[in-house]
């Protein structure tokens, strides 16, 4: 399977524990458990579709988010925006504080699919 395959595999799963396990209701989701859950899927699918533009780091530590930061300043300006935003939403404020907010969740599962929608265009360049 490819990697933005891959990716967009990730998102799915993320919108779908959203809909089907963390019960939305006026807006504001009931089971933080889940929010972090997708939150952290969604975020791992966005270094997903990073990695098969970017590449792989040739060391043996993970990559941090300083070092997408310093590769995207160079490749594209835009995608960092929207990749720093994406950290904000699905990695901080999903995946560790749990935010309940639908609207929050929604902006984050769209940056991600911005981000995705980039590196698949990168791809077959």
């Amino acid at each position: 399977m490819n990697n933005i395959t891959e990716a967009k595999r990730y998102i799915s799963n993320a919108k779908e524990i959203l809909r089907e396990k963390a019960v939305k209701e006026n807006g504001v989701y009931k089971d933080r458990k889940y929010v972090k859950m997708a939150g952290h899927t969604a975020y791992a699918g966005v270094l997903v579709a990073l990695d098969s533009v970017l590449g792989e780091k040739k060391t043996r530590t993970r990559k941090s988010v300083e070092w997408y930061q310093r590769e995207l300043s160079i490749t594209d300006k835009k995608i960092l925006s929207y990749f720093l935003a994406a950290y904000d939403t699905l990695h901080l404020a999903m995946s560790y504080d749990g935010n309940l907010s639908a609207g929050v969740s929604n902006e984050g599962l769209e940056l991600a699919e911005k981000i995705i929608n980039w590196a698949e265009q990168k791809t077959q360049a």
